[in-house]
């Protein structure tokens, strides 16, 4: 944060900067046609036209005068051009330099780039009247009458001035790069998708490509045929960057009907890009404008509902509206994004927090899980029933007794070994169930089966959730005319969603009780929610043959 602060201070050092070079320009004129006569300064240009008119891939002259009031003589003077087509240029009739090479003859047109800079000669630099003639052609978009300017100052300024900016505004873009390639990591190595990480990865990376491509033409060579393409780029990156930021605010805030604010932000950015087409600064201009006030008005709705953090991102917005309104345009606007990119990532720190905090309550309410699960299989009445059980067996049949004891102890190292598990195979929980049901067939005397159809045995599910019905079946339950209660577990699967139904076939105790769901269920939801969220569906009613309880698992998010 306090290199950001040194950096905006850097920026705005920069901007106050006064030129070394006072001067006045004229009013540019043009002519077409070719005479060398014109690059002189004696020449009356009296009679040339503001604008220059259709000239095709004929010859034209440019020429302006630029009054020269004060410059600093230890300091080179430089004069940056820009103008579409190639030219030669002339300084008070000197040609100084060329861009491009001109379509005179057969050769075809060498187009040059639309911003180029010269050194003026010291013994043609003396303060006073100077003239500027272009002699040029342009054979390439020749109905874009794009006007001509001529900046004057000092000639290493010029060339340093937009590589001092433009390697600051390359290190803002390896921080958005870094933040994309990040976030992006860490939505795919989430088991939690959240959306709110894939909005924040791609603004990030659309910042990065906007600031690559506003600053590449000071270190690639762009001809002037493909100047538009550069800006068609820069403003359909900030059409989908001013869409997107309100839609992450909304997002994060958790605030209703997303889906209609996104299509109200397209109609007016395409409202905004139709009334303003091939004005490429005023529409992006306009798109920014729009960002900020539908980001302003998400916030402030934020505010009324009490959202954590909206305070400080509303204060986020207004510092970029005051940069934005000190700064030039480009610069502006690129802390302007920086403050919004900060503000973005308070809120997810805000998220990361809540999220914390969810993961420790998960991590307690598994502990507390894991407990409920031993204290349910080992109570001390449990314990006695079984071990009087135990005893009476041993005594009357050595033989059965032993495969009573074989069977408890096999049910208690299932319990022990799935204990710190918060999924385990369903061919477990089957063996755990089998085993309970030798032991209580033991006990109560009565003939439990276990049948299973369509079963996988490598899905996952959480430990004990068939056995706490099986025990709710063993409890509520009243054998068959046959002495028996039959279970029947069976298993669907429909594409991404799994469905577990356990029938109870046996006749049912009358309710006893308020018939409020008692502690198993919550032990079942319970641990539904801590491994699958809100995936799941969880029912249990009676049924002519019995008792049905059904468990829906939906796909992960």
């Amino acid at each position: 944060m306090v290199r950001f602060l040194y950096f905006c201070l850097l920026l705005l050092t920069l901007a106050s900067c006064q030129s070394e070079v006072r001067y006045t320009p004229a009013d540019v004129v043009y002519r077409p046609g070719d005479d060398p006569r014109w690059a002189v300064r004696a020449y009356d240009d009296s009679h040339w036209q503001p604008e220059r008119g259709p000239t095709g891939p004929r010859v034209f002259w440019v020429r302006t005068w630029v009054t020269l009031h004060q410059r600093n003589p230890r300091t080179p003077l430089g004069m940056q051009v820009n103008a579409f087509g190639a030219f030669e240029v002339y300084w008070d009739g000197v040609r100084i330099g060329q861009n491009g090479e001109l379509a005179t003859g057969r050769p075809a047109e060498v187009p040059g780039t639309e911003s180029s800079c010269y050194l003026v000669p010291d013994s043609l630099a003396r303060p006073g009247r100077h003239l500027v003639a272009l002699r040029g052609t342009q054979a390439y978009l020749p109905e874009d009458e794009r006007g001509t300017y001529v900046h004057l100052d000092g000639y290493l300024r010029l060339l340093q001035g937009p590589l001092l900016v433009m390697s600051f505004m390359n290190l803002m873009a390896g921080a958005f790069l870094i933040a994309a390639i990040y976030y992006l990591f860490l939505l795919l190595n989430s088991r939690r998708k959240e959306p709110a990480l894939l909005v924040f990865s791609v603004i990030c990376f659309l910042f990065f490509a906007l600031l690559i491509l506003e600053y590449i033409k000071f270190y690639l060579t762009i001809p002037y045929p493909q100047f538009y393409l550069r800006l068609e780029a820069i403003g359909w990156l900030t059409f989908a960057i001013s869409l997107l930021v309100p839609l992450y605010f909304t997002i994060q805030f958790n605030l209703p009907r997303k889906g209609l604010l996104a299509m109200g932000m397209a109609a007016v950015l395409l409202s905004i890009y139709g009334l303003h087409l091939h004005q490429y600064d005023l529409t992006a201009r306009y798109f920014s404008y729009t960002m900020w006030l539908a980001s302003v008005a998400v916030v402030v709705v934020a505010i009324i509902r009490k959202a954590r953090g909206a305070g400080v991102v509303l204060a986020g917005l207004l510092a970029s509206a005051v940069v934005n309104y000190f700064l030039f345009y480009d610069s502006g606007l690129f802390i302007g994004y920086m403050l919004l990119v900060l503000c973005m990532l308070y809120l997810h720190t805000i998220r990361v927090r809540a999220m914390e905090t969810e993961h420790q309550a998960a991590q307690l309410l598994s502990a507390r899980l894991k407990l409920e699960l031993l204290k349910k299989n080992i109570q001390p009445h449990f314990i006695k029933n079984t071990l009087t059980s135990m005893l009476d067996w041993v005594e009357d049949s050595p033989r059965e007794g032993a495969v009573f004891i074989h069977a408890l102890a096999q049910e208690f190292d299932i319990l022990n070994d799935i204990a710190e598990a918060t999924l385990i195979p369903v061919s477990q929980e089957i063996a755990l169930c089998r085993h309970h049901l030798r032991v209580m067939q033991f006990r109560k005397e009565i003939r439990y089966e276990l049948e299973t159809s369509g079963i996988e045995p490598a899905d996952l599910i959480p430990p004990a959730i068939f056995h706490t019905v099986l025990e709710n079946g063993i409890t509520h339950s009243l054998p068959l005319a046959d002495g028996s209660i039959r279970f029947r577990l069976s298993f669907e699967r429909a594409g991404q969603h799994r469905h577990y139904s356990l029938l109870t076939c046996a006749h049912q105790q009358p309710e006893a009780g308020d018939g409020q769901p008692g502690t198993g269920f919550h032990y079942i939801e319970a641990r539904l929610r801590e491994s699958f969220g809100s995936r799941w569906e969880f029912h249990s009613h009676a049924v002519p043959e019995g008792w049905l309880t059904s468990i829906k698992i939906g796909p992960a998010a």
